[in-house]
């Protein structure tokens, strides 16, 4: 049986070892952290995700977590909206909405459908040996076939690989994001913009709000107060985003500076050696893609396994790299502090949206068209 050993037990490092499981393969996943802790906040599963998950059998299973309720709205700062859509357009157009969950519910799934026994927890990989596979860690060596990198935006395996190659770089803005209490408060989905400013609002299941908010700031600032910061800089806009604010707990709100490929990689494999997830196309959350884009990547590459990583590289390098380029694009718009360039961008927005009504799904149509390769 052929044998694969994954680096890293995050979304792209599970959904990877759940793949190539259900393709045959014996797999092991090392992670270097002593357990898979419910840590980080929430993230989006589109619907070119929901259908890489249907390949492993999981996408039923992320689809019962929706909570989405009335339209996704982009606004401005005083809640005036710009552009929406609903749930049962983009399931009409794409067979799917999208699904936003608590990164540890989707975790809990995907570790689940692989197997505690197939989970190497508290091992750290020390080198990887491209041209044989081999993998060294601090408890030993492990060969394989196929060593799957998911070691994220700082992957070691990617500088071995390639050396030299520029790291991500930031992209001059820095993100927040909580878990709060609804309460009684009314919680419409939105995501609002202000002048170089972004705020985020949903509903996830057990009454929890998902908030995320970004602004501008110099890398590796220090922000002495998280919530007051951004109850200064959000604490004027529009419902419910005050009131959520104030009943954040402090302790729990995240922050980190966002950082994405400039440059893209010549190639997503080296020897026997292919990289997912972050660690191949790290990307700005705008889309609100990058656990998408690892899914897709660990269910192309176990298609593609047992053959020419050649054709992993091929099925994924531009697709992602477009994914990546885009998400770029809107935080650049994100950006924008001049008060004429806002202006001028929520009114080109908000006329492009009288003309296309659709505007907000046609602006995705070739990321959520994706499909895997066994449907294509």
């Amino acid at each position: 049986m052929a044998r694969a050993v994954v680096i890293g037990g995050g979304v792209g490092g599970l959904a990877a070892g759940v793949a190539l499981r259900r393709k045959g393969w014996e797999v092991t996943v090392l992670e270097r952290a002593p357990a898979i802790e419910p840590v980080g906040s929430g993230l989006a599963i589109a619907a070119n995700a929901l259908k890489a998950l249907d390949v492993l059998g999981l996408g039923d299973d992320i689809r019962k977590l929706a909570t989405a309720d009335g339209p996704m709205a982009l606004r401005r700062s005083d809640g005036r909206s710009l552009v929406q859509t609903t749930e049962e357009q983009a399931d009409a157009e794409y067979g799917d909405s999208v699904v936003v969950l608590l990164r540890a519910a989707l975790l809990e799934v995907l570790a689940g459908a692989l197997g505690g026994d197939r989970l190497s927890l508290g091992t750290t990989v020390t080198e990887v040996d491209a041209e044989r596979g081999v993998v060294r860690t601090d408890a030993g060596d492990l060969d394989a076939d196929l060593v799957v990198a998911a070691d994220g935006i700082h992957s070691a395996a990617r500088r071995a690989l390639f050396p030299g190659h520029p790291e991500p770089a930031y992209s001059g803005v820095t993100a927040w994001r909580a878990l709060i209490p609804r309460g009684g408060l009314s919680v419409p989905r939105s995501e609002s913009w202000g002048r170089g400013t972004v705020f985020g609002i949903h509903q996830l299941a057990g009454d929890v709000v998902y908030v995320y908010a970004t602004d501008v700031l110099p890398a590796g600032a220090v922000l002495q107060d998280e919530r007051e910061e951004l109850l200064r800089r959000f604490g004027d806009w529009h419902d419910p985003i005050p009131a959520l604010l104030q009943a954040a707990d402090p302790a729990r709100i995240i922050r980190g500076d966002i950082y994405s490929f400039a440059e893209p990689l010549p190639a997503y494999h080296r020897g026997r050696v292919a990289l997912v997830g972050d660690a191949a196309h790290a990307m700005a959350p705008n889309l609100g893609q990058g656990a998408c884009q690892a899914i897709e990547d660990a269910v192309v590459l176990a298609h593609h396994a047992d053959g020419d990583l050649a054709a992993y590289t091929a099925a994924r390098l531009e697709r992602t790299m477009k994914v990546v380029q885009r998400s770029m694009t809107l935080c650049r718009l994100s950006k924008l502090r001049n008060p004429l360039t806002v202006w001028l961008r929520d009114a080109g927005v908000a006329t492009a949206a009288r003309v296309r009504p659709d505007l907000m799904l046609r602006s995705m149509d070739e990321v959520l068209r994706w499909r895997p390769p066994a449907e294509a």
